[in-house]
């Protein structure tokens, strides 16, 4: 059993009935990419089955909405149009009154807020939509036949792996510094293995890039899809700063400690939320190994402090399990 026949079985309601008209239907919509209109796959499906009904089509659509394969969404056409979310991650959408076409993005930083007003409001969420009604640059620059760009799910691995990439640069500039700064024998070494771990991943990161690139040359030239304020610049570049003005082993300990807590979190956080796709994939592997490195740093920390106070004063040191 291939990958989407497994999906379409695990939402399969119980009890359901196998149907071969409504398993090619569906075969043939998460082939599509973009945002179908109910006559447009009556269309796609009268070159692939004519004797499929235009009703059979329309029962198939409202199963799949029901089911969680299919998003209706309303650009204010008079008419819904369709989206599936098959390794499709959950997503927003900017909306061009001039030509009609909508662009997608992703900010879990909003959905967090949304998700925040609801719980304040006692509401229980089902859905979260938003839309932005504009103009879009090409419109407004009187650019014609533009490029429709890469599928949402190569964009969305795209800008993960960006993030890790810039996630991993930062680190590995962290612990170069920190390298450099500290007194403890012991610990410098974790800071020069931690420097070779991030220079390794970093690596396998970029060379995974370079696989994406291979798939659309164009990849980099498209709009950024995955919105994550403040973790662009990577998620170790304020710890690297700190390092500048640390003069204490334990310190210096406790800032790697804070930041790959909060990389693991984060990538953990979020990775958890999104659909299954490459970019889910990417997310959570990253947060793995920063779970990896944060159990290091937290093991080299107490044994520091082991090594440097006496039994009896231990209890004063900061637990670098809090946070």
């Amino acid at each position: 059993m291939d990958a989407q026949s497994a999906y379409l079985e695990r939402l399969r309601p119980p009890g359901g009935k196998r149907s071969t008209k409504r398993e090619l239907i569906v075969s043939v919509f998460l082939g599509q990419d973009g945002h179908l209109s109910a006559d447009d796959l009556v269309d796609l499906m009268g070159q692939e089955d004519q004797k499929i009904s235009r009703a059979t089509v329309y029962r198939t659509l409202q199963w799949m909405v029901a089911a969680g394969i299919a998003r209706k969404v309303d650009f204010g056409e008079g008419r819904f149009r369709f989206e599936h979310s098959y390794r499709h991650p959950r997503h927003f959408h900017l909306i061009c009154e001039s030509c009609n076409r909508s662009s997608e993005f992703l900010s879990s930083d909003i959905e967090v807020l949304l998700e925040e007003i609801a719980a304040a409001r006692g509401f229980q969420a089902r859905q979260s939509v938003l839309q932005i009604h504009g103009t879009c640059e090409d419109c407004r620059a009187g650019r014609q036949d533009t490029p429709t760009g890469a599928t949402t799910e190569l964009l969305f691995a795209r800008d993960a792996l960006r993030m890790a990439i810039a996630t991993e640069r930062s680190g590995l500039d962290f612990y170069l510094r920190g390298a450099e700064l500290v007194q403890d024998t012991r610990a410098r070494q974790v800071f020069k293995r931690l420097s070779g771990e991030e220079t390794d991943h970093l690596g396998t990161l970029e060379a995974r890039y370079q696989e994406l690139l291979t798939e659309d040359p164009d990849l980099e030239s498209y709009p950024t899809f995955l919105f994550f304020k403040g973790a662009a610049n990577g998620l170790f570049a304020s710890g690297a700063e700190e390092l500048g003005d640390v003069v204490d082993d334990r310190e210096a300990l406790m800032i790697g400690i804070r930041c790959e807590r909060a990389s693991h979190q984060f990538f953990k956080r979020y990775g958890q939320r999104f659909e299954d796709s490459e970019g889910k994939r990417i997310f959570l592997e990253f947060a793995d190994e920063e779970r990896e490195h944060l159990e290091l740093l937290i093991r080299e920390y107490r044994a520091l402090v082991a090594r440097q106070t006496k039994p009896t004063s231990r209890a004063a040191a900061p637990d670098p399990e809090a946070g």
